[in-house]
């Protein structure tokens, strides 16, 4: 006579294999853990730090509010290149003109090598500190654009003398 309560020595791989997974309940939890841990490293990595790496640029308007927690602070100011305020000095490396967001103007003064696209009327983004005197000064300076290109509408009208404007700089020496 066999004993009927008596676990046969297989049984623990026939509720494992009923189970359908062929793991044990720890190596489940084990499994479970480790794919949270993942879960959670890679978001860390992916969203913890991205409060950081975003860049926060300042407008005239709030420079010239906080230009005394700003003054000597490596800051971003962001704004419009005024029309008519762009001064190249005479020495080749120096730039002069003001940044306005319309409702006020902070004059800036860069050694940086202006980018192509520099210009009147252009949005642009400089990182720098704001001096005793309230000027900007900078030695980086960044374009900002549309990534879209629009070709012109009516090319034909245009003739090679307007193009070549395009290309020249008007240098005004002081």
């Amino acid at each position: 006579m066999s004993n009927s309560t008596q676990p046969r020595p297989d049984a623990r791989e026939d509720a494992a294999a009923d189970a359908g997974t062929g793991a044990s309940p720890r190596r489940r939890w084990i499994l479970a853990l480790a794919l949270l841990g993942a879960v959670a490293a890679f978001s860390y990595l992916a969203f913890g730090d991205i409060g950081e790496n975003l860049i926060y640029y300042w407008s005239p308007t709030e420079l010239r509010e906080a230009a005394d927690r700003a003054a000597g602070a490596n800051v971003r100011l962001g704004g419009l290149v005024e029309a008519g305020s762009v001064v190249y000095h005479a020495d080749g490396l120096t730039i002069d003109f003001q940044v306005t967001d319309g409702k006020s103007t902070v004059p800036v003064r860069t050694t940086a090598v202006p980018p192509a696209m520099f210009r009147e009327g252009i949005g642009v983004v400089l990182e720098g500190s704001l001096s005793p005197t309230g000027v900007f000064e900078t030695e980086r300076l960044m374009v900002k654009h549309d990534n879209e290109y629009k070709a012109p509408d009516e090319v034909d009208d245009r003739t090679i003398e307007d193009l070549v404007k395009t290309m020249q700089f008007e240098r005004t020496d002081t």
